[in-house]
Order: structure tokens, then sequence, then C-alpha cells
């Protein structure tokens, strides 16, 4: 099963539209996840009339259109893995912990708002990750999203994807 994850994609505000490159993974998703700070309702419409299943929560710049049609955190059981999304994590100090005390049932949570890559792992085994933004790399140097593979409960061939700049 292959997976999409993106976050803080911010349109119209900071970009006119998703990268082509972001885009053409589509197709190729099983399940793809938005971790929030949508801020238009027209990406929202985008990726549920593309995705063969979207998994994605509202963030701190979405307003009550996209509070009503998405949760603040999402669940899914994907290929033996227990997955959540959530946009807010807290500071990063303390993530692991606090995160592993908030979602104890969740093998991977996919979280937002830091525009900041992050890939760990909780003492608890929970893995902690964030794609970045595709549209606003803030003070990164790159805009990324991230592409994994779930196969026999094993989340495997994590690839963080580097955009070129706008």
């Amino acid at each position: 099963m292959r997976l999409l994850l993106m976050s803080d994609t911010h349109l119209p505000k900071r970009a006119k539209e998703l990268p082509a490159q972001l885009l053409a993974e589509l197709p190729r998703a099983d399940v793809v996840f938005h971790a929030g700070d949508w801020v238009d309702t027209a990406t929202l419409d985008l990726l549920e009339s593309r995705s063969r299943r979207l998994v994605g929560v509202y963030g701190n710049n979405d307003g009550p259109e996209l509070r009503a049609r998405l949760p603040e955190v999402a669940y899914a059981e994907l290929g033996g893995l227990r997955f959540g999304a959530v946009h807010e994590t807290g500071p990063a100090q303390g993530r692991e912990a606090r995160c592993a005390a908030r979602f104890p049932d969740l093998d991977v949570l996919v979280f937002g708002h830091s525009h900041i890559p992050w890939d760990t792992t909780a003492p608890t085994g929970l893995r902690l990750l964030n794609p970045g933004s595709p549209t606003d790399r803030r003070r990164q140097p790159h805009c990324t999203y991230l592409t994994a593979t779930v196969m026999d409960g094993t989340l495997t061939d994590l690839v963080l994807h580097r955009l070129p700049p706008r």
C-alpha cells in the first residue's frame, strides 16, 4: 500500500496551486494524508476527487468551511498499522513523550504545523512523521512531502521528496 503525506499547503496564500510533482503522485497513492492548514476548500475538493482514499484534518489556519468537513484528529488502520493524523503537536521539545501519551493506541502519527520535516520514534514505538510543506518552506531549504509503503504491518520505503524552487 503506497502512502502520500503532505501538510500545510496554505493555498492560495503561499502558492497558487499544488506542485506538479506532488499532483503526479496522487494516482500512485492508495492513501493520501493531509495534516491540516489547507486554507481553501478547493484543495480539499481536488484531493477528494483525485485520491483513492483521503485522510485529512483541519489546521489552525482553516476556517469554518473546512472545519465542518474535516476532523481535528483522524484515524485509519492501514496494512496492519494504526495511523493517526493531527495538525498541531506542540513544541519539538518533548514531542515524542507528549504524542505517545496522547495517542497510546497508534503506530504512526502524521502531523504538520511547523513546516519542518520530522521523523522520530517515541520510546513506546510511536513513529512521528511531519512531511513539511509542498508550498511554503518557511525557514527550510526546500518545500517537501513524504511517500511511504505499508506492507505486512511495517512502514517501509519512507522518502522525503524535496521540490525544486518555484
